[in-house]
Protein backbone atom coordinates (compact mmCIF):
# COMPACT_ATOMS: atom_id res chain seq x y z
CA UNK A 1 0.00 0.00 0.00
CA UNK A 2 2.98 2.36 -0.32
CA UNK A 3 1.85 3.69 -3.48
CA UNK A 4 -1.17 5.87 -1.65
CA UNK A 5 0.17 9.19 -1.12
CA UNK A 6 -0.64 10.68 2.47
CA UNK A 7 -2.50 14.45 2.36
CA UNK A 8 -4.65 16.01 4.27
CA UNK A 9 -5.98 15.91 7.94
CA UNK A 10 -6.95 12.51 9.25
CA UNK A 11 -10.76 12.14 9.37
CA UNK A 12 -11.01 14.89 6.84
CA UNK A 13 -12.33 12.62 3.54
CA UNK A 14 -10.89 13.26 0.19
CA UNK A 15 -14.18 12.16 -1.52
CA UNK A 16 -16.33 14.91 -2.20
CA UNK A 17 -19.99 14.89 -0.91
CA UNK A 18 -22.32 13.47 -3.21
CA UNK A 19 -22.60 9.56 -2.58
CA UNK A 20 -19.39 8.65 -1.19
CA UNK A 21 -18.90 5.34 -0.85
CA UNK A 22 -20.38 4.09 2.60
CA UNK A 23 -18.22 4.26 5.42
CA UNK A 24 -20.70 1.05 7.07
CA UNK A 25 -19.90 -0.55 3.64
CA UNK A 26 -16.53 -0.09 3.73
CA UNK A 27 -15.98 -1.25 7.30
CA UNK A 28 -18.15 -4.42 6.69
CA UNK A 29 -14.58 -5.82 4.78
CA UNK A 30 -12.75 -7.95 7.85
CA UNK A 31 -9.64 -8.32 5.07
CA UNK A 32 -10.08 -12.17 5.35
CA UNK A 33 -9.08 -12.54 1.72
CA UNK A 34 -11.94 -14.90 0.58
CA UNK A 35 -12.16 -12.87 -2.62
CA UNK A 36 -8.80 -12.74 -4.08
CA UNK A 37 -8.92 -16.10 -5.94
CA UNK A 38 -12.46 -14.86 -7.27
CA UNK A 39 -11.02 -12.06 -8.87
CA UNK A 40 -9.89 -11.57 -12.09
CA UNK A 41 -7.61 -8.95 -12.27
CA UNK A 42 -5.89 -10.55 -9.05
CA UNK A 43 -5.64 -14.00 -10.35
CA UNK A 44 -3.76 -11.75 -13.57
CA UNK A 45 -1.65 -9.98 -12.15
CA UNK A 46 -1.45 -11.14 -7.78
CA UNK A 47 -1.47 -7.23 -6.71
CA UNK A 48 -3.23 -6.05 -3.58
CA UNK A 49 -4.11 -3.04 -4.75
CA UNK A 50 -6.21 -4.90 -7.80
CA UNK A 51 -8.43 -7.08 -5.75
CA UNK A 52 -11.48 -5.89 -3.96
CA UNK A 53 -9.45 -6.05 -0.57
CA UNK A 54 -7.17 -3.73 -1.41
CA UNK A 55 -9.59 -1.56 -3.42
CA UNK A 56 -11.36 -1.12 -0.23
CA UNK A 57 -8.12 -0.51 1.79
CA UNK A 58 -7.37 2.44 -0.91
CA UNK A 59 -11.14 3.19 -0.32
CA UNK A 60 -10.82 3.37 3.12
CA UNK A 61 -7.74 6.09 3.37
CA UNK A 62 -8.92 8.56 1.28
CA UNK A 63 -12.31 8.28 3.40
CA UNK A 64 -10.16 8.81 6.29
CA UNK A 65 -8.40 11.81 4.44
CA UNK A 66 -5.19 9.80 4.55
CA UNK A 67 -4.83 9.21 0.66
CA UNK A 68 -5.76 11.51 -2.33
CA UNK A 69 -7.86 11.17 -5.28
CA UNK A 70 -4.94 10.67 -7.83
CA UNK A 71 -3.82 8.37 -10.69
CA UNK A 72 -2.66 5.79 -8.62
CA UNK A 73 -5.84 5.41 -7.04
CA UNK A 74 -7.63 6.08 -10.33
CA UNK A 75 -5.77 3.48 -12.25
CA UNK A 76 -6.82 0.17 -9.66
CA UNK A 77 -10.15 0.96 -9.62
CA UNK A 78 -10.22 1.17 -13.30
CA UNK A 79 -8.61 -2.20 -13.42
CA UNK A 80 -11.81 -3.69 -11.78
CA UNK A 81 -14.19 -5.26 -14.10
CA UNK A 82 -16.84 -5.01 -12.29
CA UNK A 83 -17.59 -8.66 -12.59
CA UNK A 84 -18.81 -9.20 -8.33
CA UNK A 85 -17.36 -12.60 -8.28
CA UNK A 86 -16.35 -11.22 -4.66
CA UNK A 87 -19.74 -10.68 -3.58
CA UNK A 88 -20.86 -14.29 -4.31
CA UNK A 89 -17.21 -15.47 -2.54
CA UNK A 90 -17.60 -12.87 0.63
CA UNK A 91 -18.79 -14.72 3.78
CA UNK A 92 -18.93 -10.97 5.19
CA UNK A 93 -21.60 -10.02 2.66
CA UNK A 94 -19.60 -6.87 1.75
CA UNK A 95 -22.16 -5.00 -0.81
CA UNK A 96 -18.84 -4.38 -3.24
CA UNK A 97 -20.77 -3.74 -5.71
CA UNK A 98 -22.08 -0.62 -4.44
CA UNK A 99 -18.71 0.99 -3.15
CA UNK A 100 -17.17 0.56 -6.59
CA UNK A 101 -19.78 2.17 -8.35
CA UNK A 102 -19.84 5.01 -5.96
CA UNK A 103 -16.17 5.21 -6.39
CA UNK A 104 -15.93 5.38 -10.33
CA UNK A 105 -18.43 8.29 -9.89
CA UNK A 106 -15.87 9.71 -7.40
CA UNK A 107 -13.10 9.20 -10.09
CA UNK A 108 -15.16 10.36 -12.86
CA UNK A 109 -16.02 13.58 -11.40
CA UNK A 110 -12.26 14.56 -9.42
CA UNK A 111 -9.32 13.01 -11.36
CA UNK A 112 -8.55 14.34 -15.00
CA UNK A 113 -8.25 11.93 -17.85
CA UNK A 114 -5.82 12.50 -20.76
CA UNK A 115 -7.17 13.95 -23.80
CA UNK A 116 -6.63 10.61 -25.86
CA UNK A 117 -8.73 8.14 -22.93
CA UNK A 118 -11.36 10.96 -22.54
CA UNK A 119 -12.16 11.56 -26.10
CA UNK A 120 -12.23 7.48 -26.81
CA UNK A 121 -14.71 7.03 -23.67
CA UNK A 122 -16.74 10.06 -24.86
CA UNK A 123 -17.13 8.16 -28.04
CA UNK A 124 -18.19 5.07 -26.40
CA UNK A 125 -20.80 6.79 -24.75
CA UNK A 126 -22.30 8.86 -27.09
CA UNK A 127 -22.94 5.40 -29.40
CA UNK A 128 -23.36 2.20 -27.51
CA UNK A 129 -26.41 3.26 -25.39
CA UNK A 130 -28.43 4.62 -28.37
CA UNK A 131 -29.88 1.87 -30.36
CA UNK A 132 -30.60 4.88 -33.39
CA UNK A 133 -27.12 5.57 -33.64
CA UNK A 134 -26.03 2.02 -33.52
CA UNK A 135 -28.50 1.75 -36.52
CA UNK A 136 -26.49 4.21 -38.74
CA UNK A 137 -22.86 3.14 -37.62
CA UNK A 138 -24.18 -0.76 -38.49
CA UNK A 139 -25.09 0.59 -41.64
CA UNK A 140 -21.06 0.66 -43.39
CA UNK A 141 -20.40 -2.46 -41.09
CA UNK A 142 -22.44 -4.40 -42.83
CA UNK A 143 -21.09 -3.36 -46.48
CA UNK A 144 -17.67 -3.72 -44.55
CA UNK A 145 -18.75 -7.61 -43.47
CA UNK A 146 -20.76 -8.63 -46.59
CA UNK A 147 -18.31 -7.12 -49.34
CA UNK A 148 -15.19 -9.63 -47.89
CA UNK A 149 -13.34 -6.32 -46.88
CA UNK A 150 -13.56 -7.35 -43.36
CA UNK A 151 -11.89 -10.79 -44.04
CA UNK A 152 -8.67 -9.15 -45.84
CA UNK A 153 -8.08 -6.52 -43.79
CA UNK A 154 -8.09 -9.70 -40.63
CA UNK A 155 -6.04 -11.84 -42.77
CA UNK A 156 -3.71 -8.76 -44.02
CA UNK A 157 -2.59 -8.21 -40.97
CA UNK A 158 -3.50 -4.09 -40.65
CA UNK A 159 -5.25 -4.12 -37.56
CA UNK A 160 -1.97 -5.06 -35.54
CA UNK A 161 -0.78 -1.70 -36.58
CA UNK A 162 -3.65 0.30 -34.95
CA UNK A 163 -4.28 1.50 -31.50
CA UNK A 164 -4.49 -1.26 -29.31
CA UNK A 165 -8.32 -0.02 -28.35
CA UNK A 166 -9.12 0.65 -31.96
CA UNK A 167 -7.87 -2.93 -32.79
CA UNK A 168 -10.13 -4.65 -29.82
CA UNK A 169 -13.27 -2.68 -31.13
CA UNK A 170 -12.68 -4.36 -34.94
CA UNK A 171 -12.24 -7.62 -33.46
CA UNK A 172 -15.48 -7.18 -31.00
CA UNK A 173 -17.65 -6.28 -33.90
CA UNK A 174 -21.25 -8.02 -34.01
CA UNK A 175 -21.87 -9.46 -37.17
CA UNK A 176 -24.69 -7.33 -38.64
CA UNK A 177 -28.06 -8.71 -39.13
CA UNK A 178 -30.06 -8.69 -42.13
CA UNK A 179 -32.83 -7.59 -39.75
CA UNK A 180 -31.10 -4.67 -38.55
CA UNK A 181 -34.09 -2.45 -39.64
CA UNK A 182 -36.58 -4.27 -37.80
CA UNK A 183 -38.47 -3.00 -34.63
CA UNK A 184 -39.65 -4.98 -32.69
CA UNK A 185 -43.91 -4.91 -31.85
CA UNK A 186 -45.86 -3.05 -29.31
CA UNK A 187 -47.32 -6.27 -28.23
CA UNK A 188 -47.40 -9.52 -28.73
CA UNK A 189 -50.08 -11.78 -28.02
CA UNK A 190 -50.24 -15.13 -25.47
CA UNK A 191 -51.13 -18.08 -26.23
CA UNK A 192 -53.49 -18.75 -23.35
CA UNK A 193 -52.85 -15.68 -21.65
CA UNK A 194 -51.97 -16.16 -17.30
CA UNK A 195 -49.67 -13.41 -17.55
CA UNK A 196 -48.91 -9.38 -18.66
CA UNK A 197 -45.25 -8.79 -18.77
CA UNK A 198 -43.16 -5.95 -20.06
CA UNK A 199 -39.93 -6.32 -21.77
CA UNK A 200 -36.49 -4.41 -22.37
CA UNK A 201 -35.57 -4.06 -25.74
CA UNK A 202 -31.98 -3.24 -25.04
CA UNK A 203 -29.75 -1.03 -27.05
CA UNK A 204 -26.79 -2.80 -28.48
CA UNK A 205 -29.71 -6.14 -27.71
CA UNK A 206 -32.05 -4.71 -30.47
CA UNK A 207 -29.45 -3.80 -32.87
CA UNK A 208 -27.49 -6.52 -33.24
CA UNK A 209 -29.27 -9.04 -31.05
CA UNK A 210 -33.02 -8.86 -32.43
CA UNK A 211 -33.02 -12.36 -32.98
CA UNK A 212 -32.97 -12.90 -29.15
CA UNK A 213 -35.11 -10.62 -28.31
CA UNK A 214 -37.55 -12.39 -31.14
CA UNK A 215 -36.90 -15.09 -29.03
CA UNK A 216 -37.68 -14.69 -25.98
CA UNK A 217 -41.10 -12.53 -27.17
CA UNK A 218 -41.69 -15.87 -28.88
CA UNK A 219 -41.29 -18.21 -25.97
CA UNK A 220 -43.16 -16.02 -23.13
CA UNK A 221 -45.81 -15.95 -25.47
CA UNK A 222 -45.86 -19.33 -25.94
CA UNK A 223 -45.80 -20.10 -21.94
CA UNK A 224 -48.67 -17.46 -21.70
CA UNK A 225 -47.13 -13.80 -21.00
CA UNK A 226 -48.58 -11.36 -23.06
CA UNK A 227 -45.66 -9.25 -23.53
CA UNK A 228 -45.57 -5.45 -23.95
CA UNK A 229 -42.65 -3.54 -25.63
CA UNK A 230 -42.73 -0.33 -24.97
CA UNK A 231 -41.48 1.84 -27.73
CA UNK A 232 -40.08 5.40 -26.03
CA UNK A 233 -37.90 2.98 -24.21
CA UNK A 234 -34.30 4.48 -24.09
CA UNK A 235 -30.84 2.61 -22.64
CA UNK A 236 -31.29 1.38 -19.21
CA UNK A 237 -27.68 2.94 -18.19
CA UNK A 238 -26.02 0.27 -17.32
CA UNK A 239 -22.75 0.87 -19.03
CA UNK A 240 -22.82 5.17 -17.48
CA UNK A 241 -23.40 3.82 -13.58
CA UNK A 242 -20.60 0.90 -14.52
CA UNK A 243 -18.36 3.53 -15.55
CA UNK A 244 -18.67 6.52 -12.94
CA UNK A 245 -21.39 8.58 -15.45
CA UNK A 246 -23.96 8.88 -12.61
CA UNK A 247 -25.35 11.21 -13.56
CA UNK A 248 -26.33 10.47 -17.23
CA UNK A 249 -26.83 6.79 -15.34
CA UNK A 250 -29.76 8.40 -13.28
CA UNK A 251 -30.90 10.34 -16.39
CA UNK A 252 -31.70 6.63 -18.66
CA UNK A 253 -33.20 5.36 -15.60
CA UNK A 254 -36.00 7.55 -14.83
CA UNK A 255 -36.80 7.74 -18.61
CA UNK A 256 -37.38 3.73 -18.62
CA UNK A 257 -39.09 3.84 -15.64
CA UNK A 258 -41.39 6.03 -17.30
CA UNK A 259 -41.72 4.38 -20.23
CA UNK A 260 -42.77 1.01 -18.16
CA UNK A 261 -44.85 2.69 -15.89
CA UNK A 262 -47.10 3.80 -18.87
CA UNK A 263 -47.20 0.15 -19.72
CA UNK A 264 -48.84 -1.02 -17.04
CA UNK A 265 -47.30 -4.28 -16.37
CA UNK A 266 -46.54 -6.72 -13.47
CA UNK A 267 -43.14 -7.57 -14.35
CA UNK A 268 -40.57 -6.40 -16.35
CA UNK A 269 -38.47 -9.18 -18.09
CA UNK A 270 -35.22 -8.67 -18.88
CA UNK A 271 -32.59 -10.65 -21.19
CA UNK A 272 -29.14 -8.70 -20.44
CA UNK A 273 -27.66 -9.67 -17.35
CA UNK A 274 -25.77 -6.40 -17.46
CA UNK A 275 -29.02 -4.27 -17.67
CA UNK A 276 -30.62 -6.88 -15.17
CA UNK A 277 -28.49 -5.59 -11.98
CA UNK A 278 -28.34 -2.25 -12.82
CA UNK A 279 -32.50 -2.03 -13.23
CA UNK A 280 -32.94 -3.84 -10.32
CA UNK A 281 -30.47 -1.17 -8.76
CA UNK A 282 -32.37 1.97 -10.07
CA UNK A 283 -34.04 2.06 -6.14
CA UNK A 284 -30.73 2.88 -4.82
CA UNK A 285 -29.71 4.65 -7.26
CA UNK A 286 -32.17 7.11 -7.27
CA UNK A 287 -32.21 6.84 -3.11
CA UNK A 288 -31.70 10.60 -2.65
CA UNK A 289 -34.38 11.62 -5.70
CA UNK A 290 -37.09 12.47 -3.32
CA UNK A 291 -39.64 12.28 -7.03
CA UNK A 292 -38.13 8.91 -8.42
CA UNK A 293 -37.30 7.25 -4.99
CA UNK A 294 -39.83 5.47 -4.41
CA UNK A 295 -40.84 4.61 -8.18
CA UNK A 296 -37.38 3.25 -8.46
CA UNK A 297 -37.86 1.36 -5.74
CA UNK A 298 -41.14 -0.28 -7.37
CA UNK A 299 -40.02 -0.52 -10.85
CA UNK A 300 -36.71 -2.64 -9.13
CA UNK A 301 -39.05 -5.06 -7.45
CA UNK A 302 -40.68 -5.91 -10.94
CA UNK A 303 -37.57 -6.31 -12.93
CA UNK A 304 -36.64 -10.34 -13.14
CA UNK A 305 -34.32 -11.73 -15.67
CA UNK A 306 -35.91 -14.19 -18.48
CA UNK A 307 -34.67 -17.11 -16.39
CA UNK A 308 -36.34 -16.26 -13.53
CA UNK A 309 -39.24 -15.86 -14.84
CA UNK A 310 -38.91 -19.22 -16.76
CA UNK A 311 -37.85 -21.59 -13.79
CA UNK A 312 -40.60 -19.54 -12.04
CA UNK A 313 -43.94 -19.99 -14.38
CA UNK A 314 -44.95 -24.32 -14.73
CA UNK A 315 -44.51 -25.59 -18.25
CA UNK A 316 -47.05 -24.33 -20.81
CA UNK A 317 -46.22 -25.19 -24.10
CA UNK A 318 -44.34 -28.67 -25.24
CA UNK A 319 -40.63 -28.83 -25.32
CA UNK A 320 -39.36 -31.01 -28.12
CA UNK A 321 -35.83 -32.55 -27.90
CA UNK A 322 -33.02 -30.59 -29.28
CA UNK A 323 -30.03 -33.45 -28.79
CA UNK A 324 -26.95 -30.88 -28.80
CA UNK A 325 -24.34 -30.70 -26.29
CA UNK A 326 -23.54 -27.15 -25.32
CA UNK A 327 -21.34 -25.73 -22.96
CA UNK A 328 -23.32 -23.09 -20.62
CA UNK A 329 -21.13 -19.63 -19.01
CA UNK A 330 -22.36 -17.84 -16.60
CA UNK A 331 -22.45 -14.31 -16.93
CA UNK A 332 -21.11 -11.94 -14.36
CA UNK A 333 -23.95 -10.14 -14.02
CA UNK A 334 -26.36 -12.72 -13.60
CA UNK A 335 -24.35 -15.16 -11.21
CA UNK A 336 -22.88 -12.51 -8.93
CA UNK A 337 -24.84 -9.53 -9.27
CA UNK A 338 -28.23 -10.91 -9.25
CA UNK A 339 -27.47 -14.13 -7.58
CA UNK A 340 -28.83 -16.12 -10.34
CA UNK A 341 -27.41 -19.64 -10.58
CA UNK A 342 -29.63 -22.35 -10.61
CA UNK A 343 -32.65 -21.04 -13.01
CA UNK A 344 -30.75 -21.32 -16.06
CA UNK A 345 -29.70 -24.24 -15.60
CA UNK A 346 -32.71 -25.34 -14.87
CA UNK A 347 -34.48 -23.73 -18.16
CA UNK A 348 -31.81 -25.59 -20.09
CA UNK A 349 -32.42 -29.49 -18.09
CA UNK A 350 -36.16 -28.73 -19.48
CA UNK A 351 -35.40 -29.53 -23.08
CA UNK A 352 -35.30 -32.90 -23.93
CA UNK A 353 -32.22 -34.31 -25.37
CA UNK A 354 -29.59 -31.28 -24.34
CA UNK A 355 -26.98 -31.84 -22.19
CA UNK A 356 -24.81 -29.05 -20.40
CA UNK A 357 -21.74 -29.70 -19.80
CA UNK A 358 -19.56 -28.78 -16.24
CA UNK A 359 -17.06 -25.85 -17.04
CA UNK A 360 -14.20 -25.28 -15.25
CA UNK A 361 -13.29 -21.80 -13.93
CA UNK A 362 -17.14 -21.08 -14.28
CA UNK A 363 -17.06 -18.18 -11.74
CA UNK A 364 -14.48 -16.31 -13.42
CA UNK A 365 -15.20 -13.24 -15.67
CA UNK A 366 -14.61 -13.87 -19.47
CA UNK A 367 -13.30 -10.16 -19.68
CA UNK A 368 -16.38 -8.73 -21.17
CA UNK A 369 -17.37 -6.49 -18.10
CA UNK A 370 -19.44 -4.17 -20.24
CA UNK A 371 -16.96 -2.08 -22.14
CA UNK A 372 -13.89 -3.34 -19.97
CA UNK A 373 -12.72 -5.38 -23.11
CA UNK A 374 -12.37 -1.93 -25.10
CA UNK A 375 -10.74 -0.09 -22.64
CA UNK A 376 -8.34 -2.82 -21.10
CA UNK A 377 -8.68 -5.29 -24.13
CA UNK A 378 -4.50 -6.88 -22.63
CA UNK A 379 -6.03 -7.74 -19.85
CA UNK A 380 -9.72 -8.97 -21.38
CA UNK A 381 -8.28 -11.02 -23.89
CA UNK A 382 -6.18 -13.48 -21.82
CA UNK A 383 -9.51 -13.78 -19.90
CA UNK A 384 -10.96 -14.39 -22.68
CA UNK A 385 -8.90 -16.97 -23.99
CA UNK A 386 -8.61 -18.36 -20.49
CA UNK A 387 -12.76 -18.97 -20.65
CA UNK A 388 -12.66 -20.35 -24.36
CA UNK A 389 -10.10 -23.04 -23.35
CA UNK A 390 -11.76 -24.17 -20.24
CA UNK A 391 -15.49 -23.84 -22.45
CA UNK A 392 -13.46 -25.85 -25.36
CA UNK A 393 -12.23 -28.27 -22.39
CA UNK A 394 -15.68 -29.69 -22.01
CA UNK A 395 -15.74 -30.84 -25.95
CA UNK A 396 -19.44 -29.12 -26.24
CA UNK A 397 -20.34 -28.45 -30.08
CA UNK A 398 -22.20 -24.89 -28.71
CA UNK A 399 -21.51 -22.42 -26.53
CA UNK A 400 -24.41 -20.85 -24.65
CA UNK A 401 -24.85 -17.68 -22.34
CA UNK A 402 -27.33 -15.28 -21.34
CA UNK A 403 -25.89 -11.49 -21.48
CA UNK A 404 -24.70 -9.90 -25.62
CA UNK A 405 -21.47 -8.59 -23.75
CA UNK A 406 -20.32 -12.28 -22.83
CA UNK A 407 -21.66 -13.67 -26.69
CA UNK A 408 -19.54 -11.08 -28.62
CA UNK A 409 -16.60 -11.41 -26.10
CA UNK A 410 -16.71 -15.36 -26.80
CA UNK A 411 -17.03 -15.38 -30.18
CA UNK A 412 -14.02 -12.98 -30.32
CA UNK A 413 -11.77 -15.66 -28.00
CA UNK A 414 -13.31 -18.85 -30.55
CA UNK A 415 -11.88 -17.04 -33.38
CA UNK A 416 -8.44 -16.37 -31.68
CA UNK A 417 -8.88 -20.28 -30.94
CA UNK A 418 -9.17 -20.57 -34.59
CA UNK A 419 -12.95 -22.03 -33.57
CA UNK A 420 -14.78 -19.19 -35.34
CA UNK A 421 -17.62 -21.74 -36.69
CA UNK A 422 -18.32 -22.37 -33.44
CA UNK A 423 -21.69 -21.13 -32.92
CA UNK A 424 -23.03 -19.49 -29.85
CA UNK A 425 -26.43 -18.44 -28.32
CA UNK A 426 -28.44 -17.10 -25.97
CA UNK A 427 -30.14 -19.44 -23.46
CA UNK A 428 -33.66 -18.59 -24.44
CA UNK A 429 -32.77 -19.34 -28.02
CA UNK A 430 -32.41 -23.19 -27.39
CA UNK A 431 -35.51 -22.82 -25.13
CA UNK A 432 -37.09 -21.61 -27.95
CA UNK A 433 -35.83 -23.78 -30.57
CA UNK A 434 -37.00 -26.77 -28.36
CA UNK A 435 -40.50 -25.33 -28.45
CA UNK A 436 -41.19 -24.67 -31.93
CA UNK A 437 -39.61 -28.01 -32.68
CA UNK A 438 -36.72 -27.21 -34.61
CA UNK A 439 -33.71 -29.56 -35.02
CA UNK A 440 -29.98 -28.79 -34.29
CA UNK A 441 -29.51 -28.54 -37.81
CA UNK A 442 -32.22 -25.79 -38.48
CA UNK A 443 -30.99 -23.86 -35.55
CA UNK A 444 -27.32 -24.23 -36.54
CA UNK A 445 -28.64 -22.93 -40.01
CA UNK A 446 -30.39 -20.04 -38.93
CA UNK A 447 -27.56 -18.82 -36.48
CA UNK A 448 -25.12 -18.18 -39.93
Amino acid sequence: MSELVQVGLPGASNFDAHHPPEKALIDDCVHCGFCLPACPTYVLWGEEMDSPRGRIYMMNKVAQGEATLDHIFQRHMDNCLGCMACMTACPSGVQYGKLIEDTRAQVERNIPRSSADSLFRRMLFATFPYATRLRVLALPMLVYQRSGLQSLVRKSGVLQRLPERMAAMEALLPRVPATLLRRMPARVSADRPRRRVGMLSGCVQQVFFSHVNQATARVLAAEGCEVVIPQDQACCGALMVHSGLEKDAAAMARQLIAAFEHAEVDTIVVNAAGCGSTMKDYGHMLRDDPAWAARAAAFSARCRDISEILAELPPQAPRHALPMHVAYHDACHLRHAQSIYQQPRDVLAAIPGLEVATVAEADLCCGSAGVYNLLHPEAANILGDRKVKNLLATNASVVVSANPGCLLQLMSGLRRQGKQTMPTFHMVELLDASIRNLSPEELLRRSR
